[in-house]
């Protein structure tokens, strides 16, 4: 037998490896799947090879810089290789905070130091593509992977950092996840049993966890070259009954589009928002002219939205329906509050 390979570069599984990933679907699938939480964090694979470690990021970028903790308690481990797919998440108050992991990518190893000390992140996995005698695990099926994993953290589980993904062969349970998972979860994967793992491909399936909550207009922008409406602006009440803007809209229908511009331009009045104010393009999209147009809170909306970051939407929304039926000053904050606690997937997962 072949020994543990000492340093990163003579690992089975090179460190450019893509993480696999997942196509997004309207419904769970049937038949031999193993369904996964899918998490609110940061995807990162972990490689170790004698008292190297590193981290990368979904898009290959280094990760080890900003998590140092993270770094030190791979290190700790008995395991001298592995490689591991997991997401890194911090949690605040019982819950899962995505503003605290963007907190981390910081230009100075001063802040980044403190942070790690005050808010630790966790690293909770979900596979194993090498394993600790240094044997590559990626041609294998989900179940030999699965079961190299819990072995491995039957022994890591000290390091209280690391977590193991809870997982269910239940369609019926993982949809329950759907209803039930909070802003912790981001949806549920499903992935093959027999499957391999494959770099880079959308091999599993994910159906992302979708809230809705009703907005008030408090303004517009005109569709890039276009005398018509292309995307609203949305906005939510504060305590102080301040709107503020939290994100957009651009899901409409193009027969709407010459009715919705008359309508939104007869309300054409500044302010628009009395609180936070949009800014110019998002980084969603570059396309969106700077210019926005302020109107008067009248209208309200329903909207699809998954996450919530810093109090706006962390994407764009999906467009439900026009709400005549409800008061723009009904539209508060309180609608997309996280939970007060996490729930029984989650802290169950904490406790492990």
């Amino acid at each position: 037998m072949k020994p543990p390979p000492k340093t990163l570069s003579a690992l089975a599984v090179p460190l450019d490896i893509e993480p696999m990933e997942a196509k997004l679907v309207e419904h769970l699938p049937e038949g031999d799947w193993q369904f996964e939480p899918k998490w609110d964090g940061f995807r990162c694979l972990a490689f170790r090879a004698g008292g190297e470690v590193d981290l990368k990021a979904k898009s290959g970028k280094p990760l080890a810089r900003y998590f140092p903790e993270m770094v030190a308690t791979l290190k700790r481990l008995p395991q001298r290789s592995f490689v591991l797919d997991g997401e890194l998440a911090i949690v605040k108050d019982g819950d899962f905070s995505f503003d605290a992991l963007l907190q981390r990518i910081h230009p100075a190893e001063s802040r980044i130091k403190l942070l790690s000390t005050e808010t630790p992140a966790i690293f909770i996995l979900f596979d194993m593509l090498l394993d600790a005698s240094g044997k590559s695990l990626i041609e294998a099926p989900l179940t030999e992977r699965r079961g190299a994993l819990e072995t491995f953290f039957a022994s890591a589980k000290r390091e209280t950092a690391l977590k193991v993904s809870p997982y269910s062969l239940s369609l019926a349970e993982a949809r329950r996840w759907l209803r039930q998972g909070g802003t912790a979860l981001d949806g549920v994967v499903a992935k093959l049993r027999d499957g391999p793992y494959v770099p880079g491909e959308r091999a599993m399936m994910k159906v992302k966890q979708h809230r809705t909550a009703d907005c008030v207009v408090g303004g517009f922008r005109y569709r890039a070259g276009s005398k018509e409406v292309g995307s609203l602006l949305l906005g939510l009440y504060d305590e102080d009954g301040k709107l503020d803007h939290v994100g957009f809209t651009a899901t409409i229908a193009n027969k709407d589009r010459a009715a919705l511009t008359e309508k939104l331009e007869a309300l054409v009045s500044s302010p628009g928002f009395t609180g936070k104010a949009p800014g110019g393009p998002s980084r969603w999209s570059t396309q969106r002219s700077e210019q926005w147009q302020p109107v008067r809170p009248k209208l309200v909306v329903e909207v699809s939205y998954d996450q919530v970051t810093g109090n706006r939407f962390r994407h764009g929304t999906k467009l439900v329906r026009f709400r005549p039926d409800k008061r723009p000053s009904q539209c508060t904050f309180e609608q997309i509050e996280p939970p007060a606690k996490p729930v029984t997937l989650v802290a169950g997962m904490l406790k492990s």
